[in-house]
Order: structure tokens, then C-alpha cells, then sequence
């Protein structure tokens, strides 16, 4: 049993908070609890435990570069109690055993909850559809299918899926980009790509994909989920789409919320990432999208690699940047200091939403009576350097290492048992 005292929930007035048999038992002005370990949270703001929609944990094949029980450290540091576990392990998690055996890694490690996504064709090839049913039916429950890392680019085999997932609400995840428009693209295609020689990677590749498959989504009446949105124009179309009606969600990640393809002049491969970053209009754009609501969530894409995939020459070297740990302190940089999310906006977007695309019960809930214990204090003022030997990941492949950003997990209970506390994993 825990009593949170003085946390400020999403921000409102300072409470009480009594965590006891897994859910909020009481909420209130001096609270007491003799049994209880006290918290004290002054100062701190309470937001129910995130949601992450897209988590590479590379469990089962590249244990070199992140692990369930490290990935899952590194989500509870970030104030993470549920992820989603991409498919693009090795083997691919494409059948009911594949991802039994995350879900059960998840459950021994502890950490946070770990729902995996199934892979919408059989090896992320894209030619026939994985066995979407009997992982739906599975021990691991999966309700997102998506072969992250690939686009389901052939629009007869995308149309099957969305028909399919029908049958058990669940929805398809798309990795927007069209594979013809990028061939051998390194970056961004732009006014950086031209002076730097590097292959362009167009906003049209992304786009083009998106427009499609919200027409296709509208046809069968299935549910789209857009991956790591990056443009302006995919906003547009997003938004086009939403005010149709149509069974349209999105996320951005963090790092489309504040870098810009202008990194790519230092040619660290650290900033080398799928989709690329994009222009200051982009992020712009994409920001103002989180606020308004077209884009519904904040996913990490946390993509780990070993040093030796990204302490490279750019061209070889590996797609993708982590980011659990940092993620709530790049939101607050990018959209609570501007002025475009209050704190209860936060935990919409990167818990309530998340949680209720993914089809998830006991998370994304309001901090309220009843409700799972599932919790996240958070300190948003301390402004530090990020350090990357500190991170609880096992890869250190961080866009934003030595950048200073605000706030610190203080502490996150998964259904009232503390998985970190004092900012320390436990």
C-alpha cells in the first residue's frame, strides 16, 4: 500500500492519492494511512502510466541490442505501464507461438505490461497475410497488427487485412511508405539532401500511402492506425480523413516533435531514422496536429541498436533512435512549454488514446476511485543533460544525448506496485 501525498493530478490542485490492492482506493486532503509507505509528491505531477503503441523490444533474435526485460526497464523509467511490442523480431512474431512468447517474457520481467503486435503478413514479406486470427485468439490477446520496418505497400493484400481484423476490432498499423519512392533514400528530400549529396527520402512516399489506405479503410469500415506520422501533408490528409468519419488514428513520435532534418549536416548516424526527420514546417505542423487532435498519440518508435549498427559511416548504418526514456521530457519541450498541451492533454495523448487504440483494459484510465493503480509522478522541473550511460535500455542510440530537457519520473506504480521510485528502477 502506497500514499502519494500532495501530487498535482494532470496538473490540477495538490491530493492525496491512496494506491492499496492494485487500484486507487482513495483521493483526497490529508489522507492517512498508518500501513501505508508514504510518497511524498510534493511538487509532482501525477499522470496515469503512459501507453506506449510502438516499442521495439527486439526479443526473440537481437538480444544484442535490447531485451524484454531491459526494453521494459527502460519503459518504467520513462513512466511507462503498458507497450506494444513491434513484430519485427527474429523470427518474426507472425504466428500465435511467436507472440505468446513475448507476452510471457513481458509477464515474468515485470516491468510494465507488454502487448505484442502481430505481423500483418507472414515475414513482413508482404505477400500473404500472417495468422492474424489465431493470434487474436492466443494467450497475448492481439488487437494491432502491423510490419513495422516494412509497408504493406500491395493495396489487394492491405485490403484483406483491414477486412479481416473486422471480425475481433482490431486494427492495422501502417508503416507509410511507398518502397519504389525510396529506394536507396538516406534522408529527407529537400534543400539538406541536395547540399549534403544524400539520396532523398520524399514526403510523397508517406503521403501517398496514408491517402490510400484511409480510402481503403473507409471502404471495408476497418480501423487505421497511421505509424510515426512525419509531413505536413499526411497531417492534411489526416485531417481530411477524420472529418469524414472514417476509423482513422495516428501517433507522432517524439523526435518528429523536435528535430529537424538540418541534424543530418553533422552526418552522425545517430539522426538517421525511419521515416526521416523533416523540415522546421514539418514539425510545426505536426505539433499543432497533437494539440488540435488529428494526430491521437505519442508513440516512441524505440528502435535499439547495438554501437557498432550506428558508430558508422551514414549510408550502413541502422534506422532508428530510442526513446522511452526521454519521451515525457521531449513532449513537455515540444508541447507543454509552448503553450499547445496542458498536462491533462499529456496524458490523453500519451496514455487515455494510446490505450484505447490498442483495445487495452485496466490502462489509459483516469487517476480516480476505482481505477487501476497504475501511475506516474512526474517532476517537470529540473532541467538536465541527457546522458545515455544512465538510461536503463541496453543501446544507447539517442537522437537527444547532451541536448538539456525538462522534468524526471519520479516514480511509476504499475497496478500499485512501485516499478520505479526516488527515479530509480526497481
Amino acid at each position: 500500500m502506497f500514499l502519494i501525498k500532495g501530487a498535482r493530478i494532470v496538473g490540477g490542485a495538490p491530493a492525496d492519492i491512496l494506491l492499496r490492492d492494485g487500484v486507487v482506493a482513495e483521493i483526497g486532503a490529508g489522507l492517512t494511512a498508518p500501513e501505508a509507505t508514504v510518497v511524498e509528491a510534493g511538487g509532482l505531477i501525477a499522470l496515469p502510466g503512459l501507453v506506449d503503441l510502438h516499442t521495439h523490444l527486439r526479443e526473440p533474435g537481437r538480444e544484442d541490442a535490447e531485451t524484454v526485460e531491459t526494453g521494459t526497464r527502460a519503459a518504467a523509467a520513462g513512466g511507462y505501464t503498458a507497450v506494444h511490442a513491434m513484430a519485427n523480431t527474429e523470427p518474426v512474431a507472425d504466428t500465435a507461438g511467436v507472440v505468446e512468447q513475448v507476452w510471457r517474457l513481458g509477464r515474468e520481467a515485470g516491468h510494465c505490461d507488454v502487448h505484442p503486435v502481430g505481423a500483418v503478413t507472414r515475414g513482413l514479406e508482404g505477400e500473404r497475410l500472417a495468422e492474424l486470427g489465431a493470434m487474436a485468439d492466443s494467450a497475448a490477446r492481439v488487437r494491432v497488427f502491423s510490419d513495422d520496418g516494412h509497408c504493406v505497400s500491395d493495396a489487394v493484400l492491405m485490403r484483406r487485412a483491414l477486412e479481416y481484423v473486422k471480425a475481433f476490432d482490431g486494427v492495422v498499423a501502417q508503416h507509410a511508405q511507398e518502397p519504389r519512392l525510396t529506394e536507396h533514400a538516406q534522408m529527407n528530400e529537400g534543400e539538406v539532401s541536395g547540399r549534403l549529396g544524400l539520396a532523398g527520402w520524399p514526403a510523397v512516399a508517406e503521403e501517398a500511402i496514408i491517402a490510400r489506405d484511409c480510402l481503403l479503410a473507409a471502404h471495408v469500415g476497418s480501423r487505421l492506425h497511421v505509424c510515426h506520422v512525419s509531413t505536413a501533408g499526411s497531417v492534411e490528409i489526416l485531417r481530411w480523413a477524420k472529418s469524414k468519419g472514417w476509423q482513422v488514428t495516428a501517433e507522432v513520435t517524439p523526435h518528429h516533435l523536435l528535430l529537424t532534418d538540418e541534424l543530418a549536416e553533422t552526418y552522425d548516424p545517430v539522426y538517421k531514422v525511419n521515416p526521416p526527420l523533416r523540415t522546421k514546417a514539418d514539425v510545426e505542423a505536426l505539433r499543432e496536429a497533437l494539440a488540435d487532435g488529428t494526430i491521437d498519440c505519442v508513440a516512441t518508435d524505440h528502435a535499439p541498436h547495438p554501437a557498432e549498427a550506428k558508430e558508422t559511416e551514414w549510408a550502413p548504418a541502422a534506422m532508428g533512435m530510442i526513446g522511452l526514456e526521454t519521451a515525457l521530457s521531449v513532449v513537455q519541450e515540444a508541447m507543454v512549454e509552448t503553450g499547445l498541451l496542458d498536462w491533462a492533454g499529456v496524458a490523453d495523448r500519451m496514455s487515455v488514446r494510446p490505450a484505447h487504440i490498442g483495445r487495452l483494459t485496466g490502462q489509459g484510465q483516469s487517476i480516480e476511485v476505482g481505477a487501476p493503480a497504475n501511475v506516474t509522478l512526474y517532476d517537470p522541473a529540473p532541467r538536465t543533460a541527457v546522458d545515455p550511460a544512465a538510461f536503463a535500455s541496453k543501446s544507447r542510440n539517442t537522437p537527444f544525448v547532451g541536448l538539456t530537457l525538462p522534468g524526471r519520473v519520479r516514480a511509476t506504480f504499475l497496478r500499485g506496485r512501485p516499478t520505479v521510485l526516488e527515479g530509480k528502477v526497481i
